[in-house]
């Protein structure tokens, strides 16, 4: 098999286990998953959760370390999942009652789930990237 399509498989594969670490410690932190994986026009969101009337538009990161994934969030993706959570609420009005938030989770090969709540507000994104 062709090198690159076996690390384009690789990655694809770990990315999907780290997705399902995330939802499960959201799940173990008393948070419903709306949706994952969600495609929309301005790009696909990893998971929506909820948990009081809060919504989260959930970012997952994995890398070698967990400092390294909470670095791999560019101001580009923070751009698509601000876009994307305002076409998330334009089908879902009902969704984030309490608020709306853009939290990262990020995972190491081990498996260690971290959460950073907030991450981002859309307000602070700059254009440009």
């Amino acid at each position: 098999m062709n090198p690159r399509i076996q690390r384009g498989r690789t990655a694809h594969a770990s990315g999907i286990a780290a997705e399902d670490a995330a939802c499960a410690a959201l799940i173990a932190d008393g948070w419903t998953i709306l949706v994952r994986r969600l495609r929309t026009k301005a790009g696909e969101v990893d998971a929506v959760a909820e948990k009081a009337g809060i919504l989260a538009i959930i970012e997952v990161k994995s890398r070698p370390t967990l400092a390294e994934a909470a670095l791999a969030l560019t101001v580009r993706q923070q751009v698509r999942l601000a876009a994307a959570c305002d076409l998330i609420l334009g089908q879902h009005p009902d969704w984030g009652v309490n608020g709306v938030r853009f939290d990262l989770l990020v995972v190491n090969p081990a498996g260690q789930v971290r959460r950073i709540a907030d991450a981002f507000r859309s307000g602070d994104i700059s254009g440009s990237y």
